[in-house]
């Protein structure tokens, strides 16, 4: 049995526990470099029984897939989201995909915390300022009594908004299939539309995934019906976004800032707008990255292809 993981750069699973695991029931190949195309994904998986998918930046379209459907049965991935896999053609042509469902929930709902708190408080911009011998002091965002908008109240919405209304703001949510109990438990109110959750919000966060429904959904006409001074946080993906329109809200002070871990291009290029803009705290794609949340990702995903090499079946299945 063969199993391949093509894409582990930077290396995440290599020497853990997790591989070991998977190791224990099949040849084991492990690249620790990028693809450098589709061509290449392809000869590394030539012949594999399992692609273990570490990388996000590691496309599955139709034609990879076809490929490679003679012996592929399992594409196991590391993490939620599954936009980089044409899931209709895995579909279609029998191979079992399987992810590894709210493993950095906590994590990333703290990430969201903590890039609001560091773009309401110009964390960034006063430690450099300080370093540079100023004592330039001013006014900074207070989120107490404040309204917290969540868009998608999945679970990292959700955790999210309870750490928020434990620092005393209100939480207003919405998404396209609201549960008035999980609400009541969360201690937020949904709205009727994404325009009233804007208009209302004082802080706004993106908690949805990608897909052709919400791909571009927060556009020039979304941003102008923000806040003025509004601060906007994306831990979700990048493309959910038009950038060019943040870096003009950004610019023109329409938001008071940004706080992003995701972008439309990952690496941000380096002439992206977005790196001059000292209103914009960002960090790599990154907000799940503790060592709980890793294990605990890792560890499922290798149940996930021991358990359909073992058994015929794996834990959570997407297709």
């Amino acid at each position: 049995m063969r199993i391949v993981i093509p894409d582990d750069s930077p290396p995440v699973i290599s020497d853990t526990p997790a591989l070991a695991r998977i190791r224990a029931v099949g040849e084991t190949l492990v690249f620790t470099t990028p693809p450098a195309s589709a061509d290449d994904l392809v000869e590394r998986l030539r012949g594999a029984h399992t692609a273990v998918n570490i990388r996000g930046y590691c496309k599955f379209p139709a034609e990879v897939l076809a490929t490679l459907c003679g012996t592929l049965k399992h594409l196991a991935i590391w993490g939620t989201g599954t936009d980089n896999v044409d899931l209709a053609a895995a579909r279609r042509l029998g191979i079992v995909v399987s992810n590894t469902p709210n493993t950095a929930t906590e994590a990333i709902a703290e990430h969201c915390l903590a890039l609001m708190l560091a773009v309401g408080r110009r964390v960034v911009a006063l430690d450099a300022s300080v370093r540079r011998g100023e004592w330039a002091r001013g006014m900074l965002f207070h989120c107490r009594g404040k309204t917290l908008g969540i868009v998608g109240t999945g679970a990292i919405g959700t955790a999210f908004a309870a750490l928020a209304c434990a620092i005393g703001m209100r939480v207003v949510a919405w998404t396209m299939h609201p549960d008035p109990e999980k609400a009541r438990r969360g201690q937020f109110r949904y709205v009727a539309s994404l325009h009233d959750l804007l208009v209302e919000s004082d802080v706004v966060s993106l908690h949805v995934r990608s897909s052709p429904e919400t791909r571009g959904m927060i556009g020039p006409s979304e941003f102008s019906q923000m806040k003025p001074g509004a601060i906007f946080i994306n831990t979700a993906r990048g493309d959910l976004v038009d950038e060019d329109a943040l870096v003009d809200a950004l610019r023109t002070g329409r938001l008071l800032g940004a706080g992003l871990d995701v972008f439309s291009a990952e690496p941000v290029r380096p002439g992206s707008a977005l790196l001059t803009l000292t209103n914009a705290v960002m960090t790599p794609h990154t907000a799940g990255t503790t060592p709980e949340a890793l294990a605990r990702g890792l560890d499922l995903c290798a149940e996930n292809v021991v358990r359909y090499i073992t058994e015929g079946e794996v834990t959570h299945r997407v297709v």
